[in-house]
């Protein structure tokens, strides 16, 4: 007798196939059984109604710190997010050493995490133990490795540091590292010219790896991004992955033509390009990417240095005063670090200066100063229309580009971006279900299927038999988002059950709190 026995349901299989209504046998960690009969099981779950589908795969996470404080994964499960791919955007579990590791301590003493580690192996140690609800699978940030042979410091990688950057690199992926990852608008993967990216890059050849990229600019110069991302796969020969594509700032959202023509042209000349994208119009990441790039180098100390030394804070005022009124308005805090800076979060710069009698410029490098620079944002910069169209493409999966959170415990703080907690709901409620922007077969590959084999990750993303049973049902003409700015900790609708390699991680639309995910190698 088999475990759980699916019936009744309208299957998709991952495939991008039509849907069939086939049941689905689950036994231990695997799928055994697809087909028409009807099979005793110590639970049967009648899924009439309801879209039975893979797990979904959340292509762009940052759950690095927050799943080993809180492994429960709420905002995730409820989605029926099953994996999350972390390490982006050059930021990833480890390595960390030297200036890397001192970065970091920051995030983990806010998260109360008392281990420590340097490598991949043991912080996948770490997370085992401790047991997280979904799977785990990484890149490795190239930010990581360069401040942990480099620093923080605006120079070129030498012979030496690139020798030790690549040995840190083929330890990550020797460990377990899907790929590598950068972050080129942070410290220090700013400092980094295109040759030691595409040297970098060059390793993951042999292993089957993917270079994936928050690139240098998502608005003024991000046609010259693209290029630059594509120039780097075709020297490598490695896939290329351009996280959160989009065209950011007004002024920039003519470009889109120009960038879905440049990745084409690249990939029908055989470069393999994807992407992902979350179905928002507002970005979140911290508050002083709006500081000039020169103000980061050598790290928190010096940066604060600068913000704090009149003549300096008068340059960095300058350089960034040039943004109007709407602009500010459109930059809301999301979270902050210190108790009586609370009162700030889901308000916008420009409120918040007028609240505290001070001018923006003013106001914004009090707050930095205040907050050591850890102050979160939602940037408000991108066109809707422009979404749609991104969100059309054949090879655009869905990344919340989020952490884990919870509905309680240590990751419940702050207004976090809306898109932990209801990325995939959206995608297929509003667009695909009400606008019709694709079919459903088509946006359940795009969350299933085609991320597990961008990724490397075998027997996920599919239903067929011998494969993991990662699973979602959920009821097609329900399911929404209900996570909004204001009011981001909010579960959404239509989501029915969640299955982890086996085990349900939602019954009945009821978290389980079962810990069944695993560190996916």
């Amino acid at each position: 007798m088999i475990r759980y026995f699916i019936e009744n349901g309208t299957v998709l299989e991952g495939s991008g196939e039509a849907p069939r209504e086939i049941n689905i046998g689950i036994d231990n960690d695997r799928i055994v059984y697809t087909g028409s009969e009807r099979i005793d099981a110590e639970r049967a779950i009648d899924a009439r109604g309801f879209v039975v589908a893979p797990g979904f795969i959340d292509t762009h996470a940052h759950s690095e710190f927050t799943v080993l404080a809180d492994g429960r994964a709420e905002g995730k499960v409820c989605q029926g997010v099953t994996t999350e791919i972390n390490g982006n955007c050059g930021l990833s579990a480890a390595p960390l050493y030297g200036e890397a590791l001192a970065r970091r301590e920051a995030d983990m003493e806010e998260l109360s995490i008392t281990e420590r580690w340097s490598t991949f192996g043991e912080f996948f140690a770490l997370l085992e133990k401790k047991g997280i609800a979904i799977n785990f699978a990484t890149l490795c940030g190239h930010g990581n490795i360069r401040a942990s042979v480099i620093g923080y410091r605006d120079s070129a990688a030498g012979s030496g540091d690139l020798t030790g950057m690549k040995g840190l690199l083929s330890d990550a992926v020797s460990a377990g590292a899907k790929g590598l990852s950068t972050g080129l608008i942070y410290p220090p993967g700013i400092y980094s010219d295109t040759s030691e990216l595409t040297a970098l890059a060059s390793i993951l050849g042999s292993r089957h790896g993917i270079y994936a990229s928050h690139m240098r600019s998502e608005g003024d110069a991000l046609i010259e991004s693209i290029m630059e991302m594509l120039e780097i796969g075709r020297g490598a020969g490695v896939p290329v992955h351009i996280s959160h594509l989009k065209t950011a700032g007004e002024r920039n959202w003519w470009k889109i033509d120009d960038a879905i023509r440049l990745v084409e042209t690249a990939k029908s000349e055989g470069v393999v390009v994807t992407c992902d994208r979350y179905p928002y119009v507002a970005a979140g990441t911290d508050l002083d990417t709006v500081l000039p790039s020169w103000v980061y180098e050598g790290g928190v100390e010096e940066e604060l240095a600068r913000l704090r030394d009149p003549q300096t804070a008068g340059r960095i005022k300058s350089e960034i005063g040039l943004k109007d009124d709407n602009y500010w308005k459109g930059v809301y805090v999301s979270s902050t670090v210190n108790p009586e800076n609370r009162w700030m979060e889901g308000e916008n710069i420009f409120d918040i200066a007028s609240k505290m009698g001070r001018s923006i410029m003013d106001a914004l490098l009090e707050l930095l100063i205040h907050e050591r620079a850890r102050t979160g944002a939602i940037f408000f910069s991108m066109s809707e229309d422009n979404l749609r169209r991104f969100l059309s493409l054949p090879y655009l999966m869905i990344g919340s580009d989020s952490s884990v959170r919870s509905f309680s415990g240590p990751t419940c703080y702050g207004k976090p971006h809306p898109r932990g907690f209801g990325s995939f709901p959206r995608f297929i409620g509003k667009y695909v279900r009400d606008e019709r922007l694709v079919g459903l077969p088509d946006a359940i590959r795009r969350m299933t299927s085609l991320p597990a084999a961008t990724f490397g990750l075998t027997d996920r993303g599919v239903i067929r038999e011998g494969a993991y049973a990662d699973i979602v049902i959920f009821d097609y003409a329900r399911i929404i988002d209900t996570a909004t700015f204001r009011e981001p900790f909010s579960r959404p609708k239509g989501i029915e059950y969640v299955f982890v390699n086996g085990h349900l991680a939602m019954d009945a639309g009821t978290l389980t709190g079962t810990l069944s995910g695993r560190v996916l190698l």
